[in-house]
């Protein structure tokens, strides 16, 4: 791809991220918390937009959405925990609709998340956690130049169940 697929998120997104998020309920639900009906309003992704772009205003997170080719938004992908002094890292995490998924757009988005974390960040590293059973995402990490360096057990609770993840990093220089 040869064109951008990721910009910051603006709080103009809010209306169209929520039915995009509708709409895959159901598809990112076996990789996702357990989200209540409320987290599905736009009342609420307009609250979680503005405390991403806080953060974003605060140095400690990039709260991008991942389009298609058309500007359609696909999905999101965040720079999370940026971490500044010894560290100099972040942690990536990533999701695209099930419309818009296999066309390599979270593959795409990776890739423009690694080098803007080198290049405008200056960060040394970029990590990630997958589910041991999400072998799409852990294809997008290796595309990417991540390498499998462990598994966290019961690492996160989705679904409404402690899960295990396997860990990714990716040294930046």
């Amino acid at each position: 791809m040869s064109q951008s697929v990721t910009r910051l998120l603006d709080l103009s997104d809010v209306e169209e991220l929520t039915e995009l998020l509708r709409v895959n309920r159901d598809f990112l639900k076996p990789w996702s918390p357990a989200w209540d009906d409320e987290f599905f309003t736009v009342e609420r992704q307009q609250e979680l937009a503005e405390e991403a772009l806080r953060l974003h205003h605060d140095a400690s997170m990039v709260p991008w959405v991942i389009c298609d080719e058309h500007g359609r938004i696909a999905g999101r992908l965040n720079l999370n925990g940026i971490v500044r002094g010894a560290l100099q890292s972040a942690a990536v995490g990533y999701w695209v609709g099930e419309q818009f998924n296999a066309q390599g757009l979270a593959t795409a988005a990776v890739a423009e998340a690694v080098v803007h974390s080198r290049e405008v960040l200056g960060l040394h590293r970029l990590q990630a956690e997958t589910l041991v059973h999400n072998i799409a995402s852990q294809r997008v990490l290796e595309t990417n130049g991540f390498s499998r360096y462990g598994m966290a057990q019961e690492y996160l609770k989705i679904e409404g169940v402690w899960q295990d993840h396997l860990m990714y990093q990716r040294i930046l220089f």
